[in-house]
């Protein structure tokens, strides 16, 4: 009977979150001005209208038949809002805002699904929902709903970054942390030890399919930037020649860079003889001690310049949560719940911040800002672990991206919730994609810097 209650209790927490989660993503489309919600902010994705939709038409069919016994209201918009895009070798949607429905009804698709949902989570007899039809848990199902929605807030955010300044309404701005000494880059070592990837399938930690099963990797001893690389750093590859230099590019990555004329950060703009950043909300002169936001690629290019490599994700993980007698940390910091004076997520800011604003939240080798701030870019191509098992209900999760082009991303930035920052979460993204909060460290393959 306790066992039960305790339950129940769980669940009520989730459907909190479900509503806070809700919250979220209904303040971010209240940034849109209303006459840009069929804009396209971002080519290779689907227009702001899909995603007003998208969210709850996923939400509904994960749950509504699978698991609550609902029957549908409008099919035709479960089909149209069900997925979004990736698409891989070139190939753009074409579709025209007339195309899709008028904002009105996708609200009221919206509307009427929050209610049928949430009426039949909080009728009081949530135990009677416990299982799905595959035999999974209602609880791993509300999870997967919560942490999809939050992912579009923070991937919602990219695309919106990228909508002129002019059609959009700027909420109240945080005040980010002031941080008196620049940064001075350098080296930390990271002993030999194992990293512990993975969680392990009977453990009560929620995860994706792709985070599954735990094991061992033995890391040999590397050195790895204390922080990720600046914008100042970046600068001066580019100054250098960086972009036009064939030697730093692959073959395909110079192909993207001369068909789209890729010579600088999406996020930046030329202005006479400097800089400008584009921040959600305004272009302010470049912040020289920000992490830089690019792409796989151009990270890449970055890496070759300076002789070093992007870290794999089991060096990364070492040197966020490795100790020097074999144990690890939940966190870098250490196992205390992710606080604002750790670092830069979980909504805290719309922006980056010098990467030394947060020492607190440094790792036990002294590596700092690991978690926040921006994405990090791992050399790892994203593959399956050892007895990876797709979700039944959502199979092509993380399979259908299995396909040697997409790259594993660590840490988290700005935008990324907290329950995303445990250790075994794995983002991941194209080697072109450039419109990510996502940046990078490099390291050097032997213990000597």
């Amino acid at each position: 009977m306790l066992a039960a209650q305790g339950d129940v209790i769980v669940r009520h927490q989730l459907l909190e979150r479900v509503s806070d989660a809700r919250r979220r993503s209904d303040a971010l489309f209240n940034i849109v001005r209303s006459d840009a919600i069929y804009e396209r902010p971002i080519p290779e994705r689907h227009r702001i209208i899909f995603y007003v939709g998208h969210l709850e038409a996923f939400d509904w069919n994960l749950l509504h038949e699978n698991v609550l016994g609902l029957k549908s209201f409008h099919p035709e918009f479960d089909r149209l809002f069900a997925f979004g895009i990736d698409p891989v070798g070139g190939g753009l949607p074409s579709d025209r805002p007339s195309d899709w429905p008028s904002l009105e009804r996708v609200r009221e698709y919206v509307s009427r699904i929050r209610a049928a949902l949430d009426e039949k989570l909080a009728d009081g007899s949530l135990e009677s929902y416990a299982r799905t039809r595959d035999g999974f848990p209602l609880d791993t199902l509300l999870n997967v709903a919560i942490e999809h929605r939050l992912m579009h807030v923070e991937t919602l955010a990219y695309m919106l970054h990228q909508l002129p300044l002019n059609q959009k309404n700027s909420p109240e701005k945080s005040l980010p942390p002031q941080v008196a000494s620049p940064v001075s880059p350098q080296m930390m070592q990271i002993p030999a030890g194992r990293a512990t990837l993975g969680l392990a399938r009977a453990g009560e930690t929620f995860g994706w399919d792709n985070e599954y099963e735990t094991h061992g990797v033995e890391v040999p001893a590397f050195a790895i930037d204390r922080y990720e690389v600046t914008n100042r750093q970046y600068l001066d590859f580019m100054a250098a020649g960086g972009y036009e230099n064939r030697a730093f590019w692959s073959d395909e990555s110079s192909k993207w860079k001369a068909e789209h004329a890729v010579s600088h950060p999406v996020f930046w703009s030329k202005a006479g003889d400097g800089w400008l950043y584009r921040t959600m909300f305004e272009e302010i002169p470049l912040p020289p001690d920000w992490p830089v936001y690019v792409s796989h690629a151009e990270a890449m290019a970055y890496a070759r310049w300076a002789g070093k490599a992007l870290p794999g994700e089991a060096q990364w993980h070492r040197a966020a949560c490795g100790t020097d007698d074999g144990r690890e940390h939940l966190y870098p910091w250490g196992k205390e719940a992710p606080l604002s004076s750790f670092g830069n997520f979980d909504f805290s800011h719309w922006d980056p911040t010098p990467v030394n604003s947060f020492p607190q939240g440094q790792s036990f080798f002294g590596v700092h800002d690991m978690l926040g701030n921006g994405w990090e870019w791992t050399s790892t191509v994203f593959a399956p672990f050892p007895r990876f098992e797709p979700f039944p209900f959502y199979p092509g999760y993380s399979a259908d991206f299995f396909d040697g082009k997409h790259f594993v991303m660590k840490g988290g930035s700005p935008r990324t919730a907290a329950s995303m920052l445990r250790p075994t979460f794995r983002n991941w993204f194209q080697a072109h994609y450039q419109y990510v909060y996502a940046g990078f460290r490099c390291v050097n393959h032997s213990s000597k810097e």
